[in-house]
Formats: structure tokens, sequence, C-alpha cells
């Protein structure tokens, strides 16, 4: 007879134990985070959060970035391949692949801020060490460990969306876009000044200054609220939530907070529950996808408009690089950026945010996962349109509607992973995302760069073949989160 209770017991599941909580007195009100984020609305504080957390992306996108603008400088002061090249920008996703599952655990376990400021930290550290190099495999692996540390930056999403009241977040998170934007054209523009004048060194160490400013003012952004409950410390979420209301002016709700605690934080196992295993396998699909399909026109837009591939033919730029000449033969010979490269990239980064104002509108009417499927399917009609023999203009044209594409579609998915997970694991779902979307990024090169010049078709076909199926991966998806609640536990 004794066994009964504990075989009941053993019999518990996740849901069960987050519905366990001491119940109040009847006559006692209550409210939960959720509720009480609603109740308090947008104001100030969303703002301030906004800028500073937003902010977060310019210093990411600056590192990321980085690469495509000082590789032709270190190919020339280290007589590099083309295949040492690309490794660089391999190497720096396969450290953001390994420590965004690191960092997502921890973040479970040990609150997100702490794991934002320590990647900014970690990222500053090595982005200066970098600047001064001695060899290539020094600069190889320092670039890598930066990385690791932008890597940790997507736990400024994750506080943005944990503190947004459900109406705001498919408007607000768009919108940080313009953040990464900047960084875009802020690198690019340095480049265009720093790199013939001082040096790729010295753009490093100004591209580390953003970074750096931010982890000054890191302290105005509170812990989540969302973590601090899930954790048990409802005294520091209620702190966090009085001072929200305050600067927002708004009133708190009444009664007293009570939200279940739930020890079982961060742990792997938990996105393969049934509950989530099909949304977390369709999710991973579609995050190396549109990696695979970012990076892959980002490197592919350099490779056409460099060598001016137009209808699928490189004999036109053979003809006017002269590659009769020993120098353009050779594997590692220099092509330095000229200002017109600058002003190219330039204008195909703009692309990123010229479909906002319709992505925003599609997340908010059309739902996540609609939205997502019909640009994930209008990326793919594009890359099979550069097949199309046309103009440099017309080119140009497509890949600009290409950025702007891709860029709508990171906009849409890193929402959806936001919302789809609960507080307890929503820091790992989005950490296992990043890993699989920087498997995308690191095969990406091989694309753009060797396949294309072997198969000019072939490489625009396997994008586009990539994009459809994400496009379906992310119409079957089983949970539609417009207009729901964040989860707190499964």
């Amino acid at each position: 007879m004794a066994t009964a209770p504990k075989e009941a017991a053993n019999t518990i599941g996740l849901e069960e134990i987050c519905t366990e909580r001491q119940e109040p007195p009847k006559e006692q009100k209550t409210f939960t985070v959720e509720e009480a984020v609603e109740t308090i609305g947008f104001g100030r504080f969303h703002i301030a959060l906004f800028l500073i957390m937003g902010s977060t992306g310019v210093a990411e996108a600056m590192e990321i970035m980085l690469i495509a603008v000082v590789s032709p400088l270190i190919r020339c002061e280290w007589h590099l391949q083309d295949w040492q090249v690309a490794l660089v920008t391999t190497m720096v996703f396969f450290g953001y692949m390994i420590f965004s599952i690191v960092l997502g655990l921890l973040a479970d376990r040990y609150g997100r801020w702490k794991i934002l400021l320590l990647s900014f930290l970690w990222g500053a550290y090595f982005s200066l060490l970098t600047s001064f190099s001695p060899s290539y495999i020094w600069f190889v692996f320092l670039r890598a460990m930066v990385g690791g540390g932008v890597s940790g930056h997507a736990q400024g999403l994750i506080i943005k969306t944990e503190f947004l009241p459900t109406k705001y977040r498919g408007y607000m998170l768009p919108l940080s876009q313009v953040f990464w934007l900047a960084g875009s054209l802020l690198i690019i523009g340095l480049a265009s000044v720093v790199n013939p004048t001082i040096g790729w060194r010295w753009l490093i160490r100004i591209a580390s200054i953003p970074g750096i400013i931010l982890i000054l003012v890191f302290k105005f952004i509170p812990e989540s609220a969302r973590y601090n409950v899930s954790t048990g410390n409802n005294a520091a979420a209620l702190a966090t939530l009085r001072r929200i209301a305050k600067m927002n002016r708004a009133a708190m709700p009444e009664g007293v907070l009570r939200e279940p605690a739930n020890e079982r934080r961060g742990r792997f196992k938990d996105l393969m529950h049934p509950k989530y295993l099909r949304t977390t396998l369709q999710i991973w699909i579609i995050w190396l996808g549109i990696a695979f399909a970012y990076y892959g026109v980002i490197l592919a837009s350099a490779e056409l408009l460099e060598r001016d591939l137009v209808c699928g033919s490189p004999a036109a730029a053979g003809e006017e690089a002269g590659d009769d000449s020993e120098e353009s033969r050779s594997p590692c010979h220099c092509r330095l950026f000229s200002p017109s490269a600058y002003q190219t990239m330039i204008i195909s980064t703009v692309g990123e945010i010229a479909l906002n104002p319709l992505n925003i509108l599609g997340i908010n009417f059309l739902g996540r996962r609609l939205s997502l499927c019909i640009t994930m399917a209008s990326t793919a009609l594009f890359f099979l349109l550069l097949n199309i023999c046309i103009s440099s203009a017309g080119m140009t044209g497509f890949l600009f509607m290409l950025r702007a594409l891709v860029s709508a579609n990171f906009n849409t998915i890193y929402i959806y992973t936001a919302e789809v997970y609960p507080t307890t694991m929503r820091a790992l779902g989005m950490g296992t995302s990043g890993s699989l979307c920087r498997i995308g990024a690191m095969v990406a090169p091989f694309i753009s760069q060797v396949l294309m010049s072997a198969s000019f078709t072939g490489a625009l076909c396997l994008f586009a073949s990539v994009c459809v199926v994400c496009a379906i991966s992310a119409f079957t998806l089983p949970i539609e989160t417009k207009g729901r609640a964040l989860q707190v536990c499964m």
C-alpha cells in the first residue's frame, strides 16, 4: 500500500510540476507576471529597453560583418588563398555555434542579464586581442572566440521579449532590425575610411567601442522578471515590476504576485519533450535554412558584383580583369575594395529594411507562420530569378530584394522562437536555434564561393530548394504564437 503514492509521484510530468504552488487564501487577490506586464503596458521603460537592448544589434553586426571588409587586407598581409579567407568566416560561426548552446543553458540557469554582460565582456576582450594578431592562425582563433561572445547577444532579444506586452512584440521586435542595419552600415563606412589610411587593425579596435559602451549602460536594465519568478525569486520580480510601473507612470495590478517556481530549467531534453518535439525540429530546420540563405546572399552578392557574373557567364569578368596576368591567376592575389565597391555594399545592405513595414504587417495580421512561409517562398523565387539574363542594374535589384527578404525571414523566426518556448527553456531554445543557424552560415561560403564558380545555376537552385523546404516547415508549424501570452512553463 505504501508504494502507491510513490508510484503516483513518479508519474508526475512537467505539466504537473508547473502547476504546483501554494494556494493563497480565497479572499486574497493575486496576479502573475504576465498580467502585471499587460496591466503596466508600454511606456518609457520599454523605450529605454528598446534602445539599449536593440543597440546590442549594432555591436553584433559590426563584429559579424567585420570579416567582410577586412578579408582583402588580411589576404594581402599573410598571402592567403581563397579557402583560408573563407575559413575565417567559418570559424567565427563555429565559435558562435558552440557557445550559443552553452550560454543558452547558463542563461536559463543563472539569468539572462548576467550572461548578456558576460558575452559583451568576452566579445570586447577577444576583439581587441584580434587587432594584435601576429599571424593568420592567431587571427582565426581569436575571431572564433569573438564569435562565441557574440552568440550571447541573443539574451538581449529574450529580455526585450519577456518585458514587452503581447500586442507590442510583433511591432517592436522587427524594428530592432534597424540596429543591425546601423551596425552594418557603420562598419562599412568606417572601413572605407580606416582601411586605406591607418589599416585593418585600427578598424577592429574602433569596432569594439560600441560593445564597451553598452557594457556601461547595462546596469540600467534589470534581470527578466519572468526569469526571477521561474526560479522562485518573486521578491526580485516584484521589485522590477514596480520599478517599471513607476517609470511608465502606471499602476500595478492589485493583489500579491503568485507564480509557480520550477526547478527544471534549461534542460536540453525538455526541447525534445513530446509537447515541443515537432516544433523544435521544424524551428531548427528553418533557422539553418534562413542563415544559409542570408549569408549565401551576402557572399554571393560580393562574388557577383566583383566578377560581374551576368547570365551566369564569367567570361566578361575574365576579359575585364585581364586573366592572362600572373597576378589574376594566383589564388592569393590582392583584390582590395574600391570606393565603388563600398558604395555597392552600402546600397545592398540598406535593402535589409526595405520590407520591414510589410513584414510587421504580415507578422501581426497574417500571423508568424504564414508570414514566414510567404517570405521564405519569395526568397526561393528571387534566387531562381538570378538565373535570368538581365543587366547588372537588374541583378542589383534582385540582390536588393533578396537582402530584404532574408532579413524579414530572420525577423519573423526570432520573434516566433522567443514566443513559442516557455520561460524555463526560452534561452536554451534560442541558443540551440542560434547554434543550428551557424551551421547554415558555415556551409554558405562553400556554396557561394566554390560551387557557384563551378555551376552558377546549381548553386542558385540549391539555395532556392532550401528556402522551399523552410517555407513548408514554417507553414506546418504546430503552434501559432500571434496574440498568445508568453508561457511560464511546460
